[in-house]
Formats: structure tokens, C-alpha cells, sequence
């Protein structure tokens, strides 16, 4: 499949670099590709950069936002929250339509420091804002409440955990699960319509507090039933 991976952070290098292992197309979606690969520092949180990473990645190729969504078959939003919805403007509606959208983003606002609130919550959610405001996308809201090395390789916690998908589409959402389940992960749990993103995405501040308690976001949640 041609997938294209918006975001060029540990999430989006996290899964371009599995989606490519496992012999999909990948292309990583950025402003700027040419001062995306001038970087060399890692960024603030420890990430290495991207030429870094593209290095070992050599079959992951970097372009443009719209150019990466024009491309693909199927669409990862990797950015951070509160710029979602300026880089799929960037990415751009017709280059999106018809299409899944894995949407990975969660609202979080740091802007009082640490721990963040949410900018969306209760009555809507990020997920929600997306397929509003790009309605020709399937969006599909997964992999937002665990981090990114799990995300691609959850059997690495030695059990079995649990993830969640939400989303209006049902094919949408059966490609996506497929590919979940080539990732690794055996308890995916469809919640239902992309309304229920709303509890996905409140589950963050519990994560926060968690892998602080923890000292490790090396944890994922599971609903025994």
C-alpha cells in the first residue's frame, strides 16, 4: 500500500519506519522538506533528526505535505494536536478525499506548562474537528492512547494490551485494523462512531499522570472482560 506519513517526529518516524519494514510504500509528509533534512540537532524532546533517522531508513522518502497525501492510498496523521488541522489544510482536501485517515493526534495544550489540558474535550474531540473540517476523509482515531514504540511493536511489553479504534466508516476502519494487526497488536476493540474519539482522547491526562507515576511511558492499558 502507498501510505503517507504526515509528521516527522518520533511518532511519524515510529511508524514509517515499521509500515516500511513490513513492504508498504512510505512517504514522510513535511513543510519543508529541504530544511526538514538540513536539521542535524535532535529536537526538544530527544528525537533524533530526521536525516538521522532517514539514514537508516533509506526506503522512507520525504516530500511535501500535499505531495505525500497525493500519493497515497491511505494517510497517517503523526503531528502533534494543535497543529492537525493546519498541516491536513497543507496536505490539502482533495488530496484527502476518499481516503483513510489514521489520526494519531491528540489535543493536548501545553501553553500553562506541564501537565497539559485538553483544548477539546466532553462534547467533541480532535478526531471529530478533523472529519468536519475535511468531510470526503475517513478518518479513523487509533494509537493515540499509548506511545510511540509501541504503537508499531506492542508485543514488546511481554502481554497482550489493549487499543481502540473510532470511526464512521466501516471499511475505513477494517483496512485500519488490518494494519494494526500487522503491527502486532491482538485486543483492538472498535468503540464505534468517531463520537467516541471523545473518551480516547480524555484518557491522556490519566496516560500523563501515569507515566509520571511510572517514570516510563514503556505501558500500555488493557480491558480485561
Amino acid at each position: 500500500m502507498n501510505i503517507a506519513v504526515l509528521g516527522t517526529g518520533m511518532v511519524g518516524q515510529a511508524l514509517a519506519g515499521r509500515l516500511d519494514e513490513l513492504g508498504h510504500s512510505v512517504v514522510v509528509g513535511t513543510r519543508d522538506p529541504e530544511a526538514t533534512l538540513a536539521r542535524t540537532e535532535p529536537d526538544g524532546m530527544g528525537n533524533p533528526a530526521f536525516s538521522a533517522w532517514q539514514a537508516d531508513h533509506q526506503g522512507v522518502t520525504l516530500a511535501t505535505f500535499a505531495e505525500a497525501a497525493a500519493g497515497a492510498d491511505l494517510v497517517v496523521n503523526a503531528t502533534s494536536g494543535v497543529v492537525a488541522l493546519d498541516v491536513l489544510g497543507l496536505a490539502g482536501a482533495d488530496n484527502l478525499a476518499g481516503k483513510p485517515l489514521i489520526d494519531i493526534s491528540n489535543p493536548l495544550d501545553f501553553s500553562n506548562g506541564f501537565p497539559p489540558t485538553l483544548f477539546v474535550k466532553d462534547s467533541d474531540s480532535l478526531g471529530e474537528q478533523i472529519q468536519r473540517t475535511f468531510p470526503a476523509t475517513k478518518v479513523v482515531k487509533t494509537l493515540n492512547t499509548l506511545t510511540a514504540s509501541l504503537m508499531v511493536d506492542p508485543k514488546s511489553l511481554g502481554a497482550t494490551s489493549t487499543i481502540f479504534v473510532s470511526g464512521d466508516d466501516a471499511e475505513a476502519k477494517s483496512t485500519v485494523v488490518a494494519l494494526l494487526a500487522s503491527f502486532g497488536h491482538d485486543d483492538i476493540i472498535d468503540l464505534g462512531a468517531l463520537e467516541t474519539a471523545r473518551g480516547t482522547e480524555m484518557l491522556l491526562p490519566v496516560w500523563l499522570r501515569l507515566m509520571g507515576t511510572l517514570g516510563t511511558g514503556n505501558f500500555n492499558f488493557k480491558i480485561v472482560r
